[in-house]
C-alpha cells in the first residue's frame, strides 16, 4: 500500500455489545489499519475527477490483486468490479463504493492535502475506495479458507457526481449480473465515529440539471424598448420559476429548485443578445420527480414568454431517490449490531442530496447506510473544500460492511 504522511489516531476499543468477525479476522483488521490509512491518504493526495479515474481504479486493481483477487476494468479503464468467490452454490452480493473526486481547490492544512490543482475529495469517496478494499482483503481471507458462504462483488464505481451516472456504466458491464442484494456506505459528518444512519424508504432525494438559455436583440441601455431585456428576463427566471415549480406538487413533495449560476452581459451599458442560469432540481417524492421535467418547461416559459425573450431548455435526467429496501435495512441493522454494539444504529432523515446509487436499486433490492465519521470540533459538510473525516471510521467500515456480507449471504441462502 502507498505509505503514509503521519502515524494513525489510535483506535478505541469495540463497544459492548459487539460480535467478532470469524476466524480472527479482527486481529487481521487491526494489522491493516495503518496500511489502510496510508491508502485513504494516498488517494486524498491524488484525486481524479468523475470519468478520468484511471490512476484510482489501477490502484485498486493492485491492491485486490496482491490479496489474491482478480478483479476487471470496467470498459472505460475508470473503475473496478472484482468478485470474491466462495461457495458456488451461494447468493451473489454486491457491496458498492465510489471512487471519484469534486472540482474544488483543498484548502485544508493537512500533510495529506491534494497535489491536483482544484481537485479535492470533498465527498469523502477516498474513504469509501479505502474501505471497501479493506473489505475485500478480509473477504479474500474467508474464500481462501473455504468460508464465503456464496458469492461478494466489489464494485469501485466511476463518476457518481456527475451526469451521466456512472452506476449505469457498472450495470451496462455487468455489475449486477446474479446480485440479488447490493448495500453501499457514504460518509456522514454530522454523525460521530461508531454510528450508522439506517432508513427504510428513500434516504435521499431524487436530483436533476436544469438549464435556461436566454436569447434575443440586445442594444443599448439608454433604448431598452428597441431590445429584449434579458438580464430583467433571467432576473425573473432565477427569483419566479423557483417559487412556481413548487407550487405545481404537494408541499410533502419537498420539491426544491434551485439555481447556482447565472450569466448576463459584459458591459454596463449593453443589454446582451444571451444569457444563461442553471441548476438543480430535487424532489423527495418519485411521483413528483416523473412530473417535474414537463413542470418546469411549462413554468419556465409561462415567465418568460411576457419579456419577449426566446427559450431553450435543457432538463438532464439525473437520478431518482435511494428507496431503501427493509429487508436489506433488517441486513444492515444486524450488521451494524454485530459490528458496532446495539447503539450503534442511528435513526437518520431523508436528504436532499442525490446520489446515483439508486439506479442499482432500480435492477435490485438494497440500501445505502450513513457512516458516522463526524470530527471533534465543528463539522464541515460534505462537498466543502475543508471537508475532511475522522479515520477511526475506516476500520469501523471495514468491520460494518464485512459483517453486511456474511449477514445478507447468510439470509439470501
Amino acid at each position: 500500500m502507498p505509505s503514509g504522511h503521519q502515524t494513525a489516531p489510535s483506535w478505541p476499543e469495540l463497544p459492548t455489545g459487539t460480535q467478532p468477525l470469524p476466524f480472527e479476522l479482527d486481529h487481521l483488521l487491526a494489522l491493516r489499519v495503518p496500511g489502510l490509512i496510508a491508502t485513504r491518504r494516498h488517494l486524498h493526495s491524488h484525486p481524479e475527477l468523475s470519468g478520468a479515474e484511471f490512476e484510482t481504479a489501477a490502484l485498486v486493481a493492485r491492491e485486490l490483486s496482491l490479496a489474491g483477487l482478480q478483479p476487471r476494468l470496467l470498459p472505460k479503464g475508470n473503475g473496478v468490479i472484482c468478485d470474491i468467490n466462495g461457495r458456488p452454490d451461494g447468493p451473489v452480493i454486491a457491496l458498492r463504493a465510489d471512487i471519484d473526486a469534486l472540482p474544488l481547490t483543498d484548502v485544508k492544512d493537512v500533510p495529506y492535502r491534494s497535489t491536483v490543482d482544484g481537485v479535492c475529495h470533498a465527498c469523502g469517496h477516498d474513504v469509501h475506495t479505502t474501505i471497501m478494499l479493506g473489505v475485500g482483503m478480509l473477504l479474500a481471507q474467508l474464500a481462501d479458507l473455504g468460508e464465503l458462504p456464496g458469492r461478494v462483488r466489489l464494485i469501485f464505481q466511476p463518476a457518481e457526481e456527475i451526469l451521466p451516472c456512472g452506476s449505469l456504466e457498472v450495470i451496462e458491464a455487468g455489475g449486477l449480473d446474479d446480485v440479488v442484494q447490493i448495500f453501499a456506505l457514504h460518509c456522514d459528518p454530522n454523525l460521530p465515529v461508531g454510528q450508522v444512519g439506517l432508513r427504510v424508504g428513500p434516504i435521499t432525494a431524487a436530483a436533476d440539471n436544469v438549464t435556461v438559455r436566454l436569447t434575443g436583440p440586445g442594444g443599448h441601455t439608454a433604448r431598452p424598448h428597441l431590445t429584449v431585456d434579458l438580464v430583467d428576463a433571467l432576473g425573473r427566471l432565477i427569483t419566479e420559476v423557483p417559487t412556481m415549480v413548487s407550487r405545481r406538487v404537494p408541499a410533502s413533495s419537498g420539491l426544491l429548485l434551485v439555481f447556482g449560476h447565472a450569466s448576463a452581459g459584459t458591459r454596463y451599458n449593453v443589454i446582451p443578445s444571451e444569457a444563461s442560469a442553471s441548476g438543480t432540481l430535487r424532489v423527495m417524492d418519485r411521483d413528483a420527480w416523473e412530473l417535474a421535467p414537463k413542470i418546469v418547461s411549462q413554468v419556465v416559459r409561462d415567465v418568460i414568454a411576457p419579456t419577449g425573450a426566446t427559450v431553450d431548455l435543457e432538463y438532464l435526467r439525473g437520478r431518482p431517490p435511494v428507496c431503501n429496501d427493509a429487508r436489506a435495512i433488517g441486513v444492515l441493522n444486524a450488521a451494524t449490531a454485530a459490528a458496532l454494539g446495539p447503539e450503534g444504529v442511528a435513526e437518520t432523515p431523508q436528504s436532499m442530496g442525490g446520489e446515483d446509487f439508486s439506479w442499482y436499486l432500480e435492477y435490485v433490492p438494497g440500501a445505502l447506510a450513513r457512516l458516522g465519521v463526524g470530527r471533534s470540533g465543528p463539522n464541515v459538510d460534505l462537498h466543502r473544500a475543508s471537508f475532511d473525516v475522522d479515520e477511526r471510521a475506516i476500520p469501523v467500515g471495514v468491520r460494518l460492511m464485512v459483517q453486511t456480507a456474511l449477514q445478507a449471504l447468510a439470509a439470501a441462502r
